[in-house]
């Protein structure tokens, strides 16, 4: 079964889309503990491939349908840019912010 047919991650899809990183919204905890409990089980069970943090960055964005002016937390279009080619690297501060935009563990961008 592909990903986009499992109805579960269609749902959680919805949510994270609903949510988004509204900590006030009334299921942002439940959605985070979720990220958090998901993360885990898939490093357990060795479904997360090595990727780079640029990687991880350009897949989340492309599922969330975002484009380079869309990360503000990261800084300019033109920082963004870097980073996805490889030019710079993701510093402290924009992985934490990014890990909390996309509801994911700080590690999948080191």
């Amino acid at each position: 079964m592909k990903q986009d047919d499992d109805p579960v991650i269609n749902q959680l899809n919805q949510l994270i889309d609903e949510v988004g990183i509204d900590e006030n919204h009334p299921m942002y905890e439940f959605l985070d503990t979720v990220g958090t409990l998901i993360h885990a089980y898939e490093s357990e069970q060795g479904f997360i491939p090595e990727a780079t943090g640029a990687e991880v960055l350009s897949y989340l964005m492309e599922e969330h349908g975002l484009r380079q002016t869309d990360l503000t937390e990261v800084r300019s279009q033109g920082v963004v840019s870097e980073i996805l080619n490889g030019k710079r690297e993701l510093n402290v501060r924009q992985i934490r912010a990014l890990a909390k935009r996309f509801h994911v563990s700080p590690a999948a961008f080191i």
